[in-house]
C-alpha cells in the first residue's frame, strides 16, 4: 500500500512538473516558415473584347425598307449592301434628268448650232444689201430712205446674230447649260444611290435594326459594325496598380465563355486620366493572333505580368503588418519568443509577399491577427504557404495580384 502511494506521488510529481514546463514553455501557435522560391506579380482584372472602331450604318433619307441583306455576325467587305429602300420617286427625278441632259445634247444644242448658222447667214446678206444699197445712193439710183432700211435691216441681223451665238456658246460642250443639266443629273443619281445602305468599310454586323416593311429616317441607326482591324481588350483597372504598370507588358487573358483556352495579349495602351468616379484607369491590351470564338463585347478575365523573380523570399499577406508603402512589420519567433520586427516589401500580391530584408529564410512568422502578445514564449506548429508545391515538386511558379 505505501509502495503504490509512493508511485503516485511521484507520476503526480511528474505531471506537475511536465506541465510546468509546457507553461514555461509558452501556448503553442501556427506560424509560416518563410522560405524561397519563383514568384510572378501580376495585375488581375475584368475587361471585355473591342475592336478598334466601331461604325453605325443609317440612311440619309426618309424611306421604307424593301430588302434587309445582312444579318448579325455576317462578315461584309467595303461598298457591300446592307438594306435596300423603296426609291419610286427619286428613280422618277433620275429620269427626268436624264432626259433634259439627252435632250440638250441631242435636240436643243443642234438647234441652236443651226440658229447660229441661219443667224450669220442673215447677217451676211444683210451687209451685203446694205453695201449694194449705199453703192446705188452714190449714183443716186436709189433713194436715202431705201438706203437706212438696209442699215437698219443689217443692225436687226447683227443682233439677232450675237444673240443666237450667245445661246450656242450657252449649250456648247462643258458650258454653263450642259453643266448644270450633268449636276442635276449627279445630284438625283446621288439622291437614288441614298437608298442603297452600304458598309463604309470592312467589318463583322453586330446588331441589325432594321427590317422590310420599316419606316426609316435619317439619324436612325440600321446597323452597328465592328471594322476590321487589331483585335484588342478594354480593361478598367485600379489606379494604384498604375505604378507596376508598363506599356509591352505580356498578359494572360482567359475568356468566361471559354475558361479552358486561354490566349496571349500585349499591354499598348495606358490611360493618361484616371476617372475620378471610379478611381481607375482604362488599359488596351492588344491580341495577335485572335483566337476565332473570341466575339465583340464578351468578358475577359487578364492577368498583366508585371514583374518576376526566380527566387524570392516570401511571406504571406495574412502575416504583415503595419504596411505603409514598401514598409511592414512582421511578427517572428526568435529564441522562443515572439519578436516585431520591421522589413521591406518587394513584390507583392493577392496571397504572397516578397520581402527584400528584415527577415531570412527559415524564420517562423505569426499571422497578424493572432492573439499573443510581443514578448510572449510561444512554441510553434507548422502551417503551409499558399500556393505550396507539392511534396514531390521542386519548383512552382506562384502567380499572385497586385491590388
Amino acid at each position: 500500500m505505501k509502495r503504490r502511494l509512493l508511485f503516485a506521488g511521484v507520476g503526480a510529481l511528474a505531471v506537475a512538473g511536465l506541465m510546468g514546463w509546457r507553461s514555461w514553455q509558452g501556448p503553442v501557435v501556427a506560424t509560416y516558415r518563410l522560405e524561397s522560391r519563383p514568384l510572378v506579380q501580376a495585375v488581375v482584372a475584368t475587361g471585355r473584347v473591342v475592336t478598334t472602331s466601331r461604325v453605325q450604318a443609317g440612311s440619309e433619307v426618309t424611306g421604307v425598307v424593301v430588302e434587309r441583306r445582312v444579318k448579325e455576325g455576317d462578315r461584309v467587305a467595303a461598298g457591300e449592301v446592307l438594306a435596300v429602300l423603296r426609291a419610286d420617286d427619286l428613280t422618277a427625278k433620275l429620269r427626268e434628268a436624264e432626259g433634259a441632259l439627252q435632250s440638250l445634247l441631242q435636240s436643243t444644242r443642234p438647234q441652236a448650232e443651226a440658229a447660229l448658222r441661219q443667224a450669220e447667214a442673215q447677217l451676211q446678206q444683210a451687209s451685203r444689201e446694205k453695201q449694194r444699197r449705199a453703192d446705188l445712193l452714190a449714183r443716186q439710183l436709189l433713194s436715202k430712205e431705201q438706203a437706212e432700211q438696209a442699215e437698219q435691216a443689217e443692225v436687226i441681223a447683227k443682233a439677232a446674230a450675237e444673240r443666237a451665238r450667245a445661246v450656242a456658246a450657252a449649250l456648247a460642250p462643258g458650258r454653263s447649260e450642259e453643266t448644270q443639266a450633268r449636276e442635276r443629273v449627279a445630284a438625283a443619281r446621288a439622291a437614288l444611290a441614298k437608298t442603297v445602305i452600304r458598309a463604309a468599310k470592312a467589318g463583322t454586323v453586330l446588331t441589325r435594326n432594321a427590317e422590310p416593311g420599316d419606316l426609316v429616317q435619317p439619324g436612325r441607326v440600321l446597323f452597328d459594325l465592328a471594322l476590321d482591324g487589331p483585335t484588342e481588350i478594354l480593361l478598367p483597372v485600379d489606379e494604384k496598380n498604375l505604378s507596376v504598370l508598363r506599356l509591352s507588358q505580356d498578359a494572360t487573358c482567359i475568356a468566361d465563355a471559354y475558361p479552358a483556352r486561354p490566349f496571349p495579349a500585349r499591354l499598348t495602351f495606358i490611360a493618361p486620366a484616371v476617372d475620378a468616379q471610379r478611381g481607375t484607369a482604362d488599359l488596351r491590351l492588344t491580341v495577335d493572333p485572335v483566337p476565332d470564338f473570341l466575339r465583340q463585347d464578351m468578358t475577359v478575365s487578364v492577368n498583366i505580368h508585371t514583374g518576376s523573380r526566380q527566387s524570392a523570399l516570401v511571406v504571406p499577406n495574412d502575416a504583415l503588418a503595419d504596411v505603409e508603402g514598401d514598409r511592414a512589420s512582421l511578427r517572428i519567433v526568435r529564441g522562443g519568443r515572439v519578436s516585431r520586427v520591421p522589413v521591406t516589401l518587394g513584390l507583392r500580391g493577392l496571397s504572397l509577399t516578397e520581402i527584400r530584408s528584415g527577415a531570412e529564410e527559415g524564420d517562423r512568422v505569426l499571422s497578424a491577427s493572432a492573439a499573443v502578445s510581443d514578448g510572449v514564449r510561444v512554441r510553434t506548429a507548422s502551417i503551409a504557404l499558399p500556393g505550396a508545391a507539392p511534396a514531390d515538386s521542386s519548383r512552382r511558379e506562384v502567380p499572385v495580384k497586385f491590388n
